[in-house]
Formats: structure tokens, C-alpha cells, sequence
């Protein structure tokens, strides 16, 4: 909670600077490709306005994920994706607004590219999320089980050195290369005292089963604290047979 409360607090920051420093102080070479403008295109667009309103859009950007910032302390479960979502839509759609400011020969390509951005990034995002918020199950196979869904894989029986249920999850440090969200954590993190780890973690929903591979290790439940229960007794009934 202290590393993304600080990361808020220094995104908020550096909007506030830097819209305050093309604004007030007329630091337009902080604007990306500002500088490298012929001068009269650059006369232009201050005459236009845009890189005053520019500004202007950072610093109420910044306002904004300040406002947002107490959802972080609330029990609200989706309070970073309404930051990050309220950041990339402000932001961007107002990139997309500012393009009637641009100079009159590259407004319509520059609305072309913003839009086509926004777009793509928005669709990505939301994307993403669909799929990393997809369930996943662990099914028991003859000789092996599966984890399916992002990040799943197949692992033979005779792989396991061990498989424990616990009733609570060890910390979770870092995040290698998954999702975290405030009700999943999938993918790859790395687990005190246990190093890096695959987890298909629903929050707060113990019990948790810990399976230990000869080359990896893996964390996973089920919303479902009976359905966990399932998982771990089918999976140590064919680790055990296969021993």
C-alpha cells in the first residue's frame, strides 16, 4: 500500500510541475516534438492556445487522481482501476479535444493519431482486464493437471515434491510479470521465503494451496473455500499414487 501510494503521490506531482511549468513559465520545449516545430508553426499554436490548455489538462489531471487518492483507504475493491481509468480516458480524450488547436495542416492527421491511440490503448486496457479477470480451474488428469486460463500450463504428478493447504498466504512481495488487482493476483511474483512463484490467487478467500515442482512453485485457490478444499484433496491423492 506504501510503494502505490507513493506512486500516486509522484504522478500527481510531476503532472502539477509540469503543467504548471508550460502554462506559467512557458516551458513549451517540455512539450514532446515542440522544439524540433518550425518557429512560425511554434507562434502558431501559442497564439492557438494549445500549449496553454495542454497545461491546463495536466494540472487538472493531477487534480483529479488527487481527489480520487482517499479511494485507495476505502474498502472500494476497484479504486486503482477507476484511477487508471479516469487518467487514460482524461488524459487521452483531451489530447483528442486539443487536436482543434493544432495547426490547420496537421490537424485532421493529428486527430487521425490520437484517435487511433486512444482507441488502441483503451481497447487494450479494457481487454486485458477482461481476460486477466477470467476464472481459472485446476483440473486433475491421468498423469498430470492443468491450470487453465492466463498463465495456466499442464504439469506431470511426478513432477511434485510437495503440496501443502494453507490458511494463510505468505506475503507477496514483488510482481515479475502478472496481474494484480485488488481481488486477483495471476501470474508471476515473488513470495517471502519462498522466491518466485506462480500465483492463482483470489484474495482474502483462504484456504490456499501451495504446490511445490521440481522447477517451480505455484499458489492457488478458489473464491470457493470448499472448492479449494476439492482441488487439494484430488491433487495429493494422485501425487501421492504416483510416488
Amino acid at each position: 500500500m506504501l510503494g502505490l501510494l507513493i506512486v500516486h503521490i509522484s504522478v500527481i506531482l510531476i503532472f502539477l510541475i509540469l503543467g504548471w511549468a508550460i502554462r506559467k513559465k512557458e516551458g513549451y520545449w517540455l512539450i514532446s516534438g515542440f522544439a524540433s516545430r518550425p518557429k512560425e508553426e511554434q507562434e502558431e499554436l501559442i497564439r492557438n492556445g494549445f500549449p496553454q490548455k495542454l497545461g491546463g489538462l495536466l494540472i487538472i489531471a493531477a487534480i483529479g487522481v488527487l481527489i480520487l487518492l482517499p479511494l485507495m483507504f476505502t474498502s472500494f475493491k476497484y479504486a486503482l482501476e477507476v484511477q487508471i481509468g479516469f487518467m487514460i480516458i482524461f488524459l487521452m480524450g483531451g489530447i483528442i479535444y486539443l487536436t482543434k488547436y493544432e495547426v490547420p495542416k496537421k490537424r485532421k492527421r493529428s486527430y487521425i493519431i490520437s484517435t487511433s491511440l486512444f482507441i488502441a490503448v483503451v481497447g487494450g486496457v479494457v481487454a486485458t482486464s477482461y481476460f486477466s479477470y477470467q476464472g481459472y480451474e485446476l483440473v486433475t488428469k491421468e498423469k498430470s493437471f492443468e491450470i487453465t486460463g492466463m498463465y495456466g500450463d499442464e504439469w506431470a504428478y511426478e513432477d511434485i515434491t510437495s503440496v501443502e493447504l494453507m490458511e494463510k498466504l505468505p506475503e507477496v512481495t514483488v510482481r515479475t510479470n502478472g496481474v494484480g488487482l485488488p481481488t486477483l493476483s495471476k501470474g508471476h511474483f515473488k513470495v517471502k521465503n519462498y522466491g518466485r512463484s506462480l500465483l492463482f490467487i483470489q484474495k482474502g478467500s483462504s484456504p490456499y494451496i501451495y504446490i511445490e515442482l521440481k522447477d517451480k512453485k505455484i499458489f492457488i485457490n478458489d473464491k470457493d473455500p470448499e472448492q479449494t478444499r476439492l482441488w487439494f484433496e484430488q491433487l495429493s491423492e494422485k501425487a501421492i499414487l504416483t510416488q
